[in-house]
């Protein structure tokens, strides 16, 4: 049996579509079906039921189950979220708990962390452990999961396999119940079919104007890495999810503006309120799960945009 904590969100339902494709069905979702658009995630797939987050240790407890993988990728996400105990009961005591619980049934855990975690840079954006305890996230979200890294380093008594993976920029299909959250380019698919300019932050953290970077990464490539750390031998461990390249917003929407036809980029004021919380460049390390044979080559930037905008407009 699979647990997957946030089975029905954005990582997590394209995990489950993934899991499904090589015959894993035995899956109990743990989540809140807080929106319909989560709901519609769900559609065709297969599973063997859907527990509340509140009832699901309850659940478990009175029950003598075979439990191989616990795949934790529900989270408060937020990361305007400014409630430190709110972030710190979802983000860390929760993740514990479940940790614990795949301590109890010797069974491997593999939870999704993030790469807000690594704040402005300035320590690197390496995976490597020794370095973990020096990065300071600008937001209460990334000191949440910042907090549960260093606590799952720390531990004596750890499930057989355990895997923390640090999900850089990702975008694609299963995101548009997130709002604001979700991903840029979601936001710019949305700007285009409502015949508008594609709107990009101006200048800001010695950038020009559009010239912030990020490690955008496709949906189908973050799933390929998850699945890559589930099926095989790798040491426990943090790991980096994303492309290792960065790539500008300009460069973005000029691939946008290639596959939609002639549109214009409008640059709107940096809003002060984020100039100490945003991440004006990240871009991923990935040495540590390459060196351990992961081979697979990422979808091109522009090929994954265009993909994504026949499924936005299928």
């Amino acid at each position: 049996m699979i647990i997957l904590t946030g089975g029905a969100g954005f990582i997590g339902s394209n995990l489950l579509k993934e899991l499904n494709r090589i015959g894993i069905e035995d899956i109990i979702i743990v989540d809140n079906i807080d929106h319909q658009l989560k709901n519609q995630n769900l559609t065709k797939l297969k599973y063997t039921e859907i527990i509340s987050i509140n009832y699901f240790l309850d659940w478990v407890e009175n029950r003598d189950i075979n439990i191989d993988t616990i795949f934790h990728l529900g989270a408060c996400s937020d990361t305007l979220e400014l409630d430190k105990d709110y972030l710190y009961n979802n983000n860390v005591v929760y993740s514990q708990k479940l940790w614990s619980l795949a301590v109890k049934h010797n069974c491997n855990f593999i939870y999704a962390s993030t790469a807000a975690t690594y704040g402005d840079g300035s320590n690197s954006f390496s995976d490597d452990h020794s370095l973990i305890k020096e990065l300071i996230p600008l937001n209460p979200y990334g000191e949440s999961k910042q907090l549960f890294d260093l606590w799952a380093l720390a531990q004596s008594e750890c499930p057989p396999k355990w895997v923390g993976l640090k999900y850089f920029n990702v975008f694609g299909p299963g995101e548009s119940h997130k709002k604001n959250m979700a991903s840029v380019i979601f936001h710019f698919l949305n700007q285009l079919n409502e015949g508008n300019n594609l709107k990009l932050f101006g200048a800001s953290h010695g950038c020009n104007p559009g010239e912030q970077k990020r490690d955008f990464i496709y949906i189908e490539d973050a799933i390929k890495m998850t699945m890559f750390t589930y099926s095989n031998n790798i040491d426990s461990g943090i790991y980096n999810i994303g492309t290792g390249k960065a790539s500008s917003f300009n460069d973005l929407a000029a691939s946008l503006i290639k596959v939609a036809g002639e549109r214009k980029v409008e640059y709107i004021p940096f809003p002060n309120k984020l100039l100490n919380s945003y991440q004006y460049y990240t871009c991923a390390s990935m040495k540590k799960l390459r060196s351990f044979g992961y081979t697979e080559a990422n979808i091109d930037l522009i090929a994954a945009v265009e993909d994504y905008y026949r499924f936005f407009n299928n």
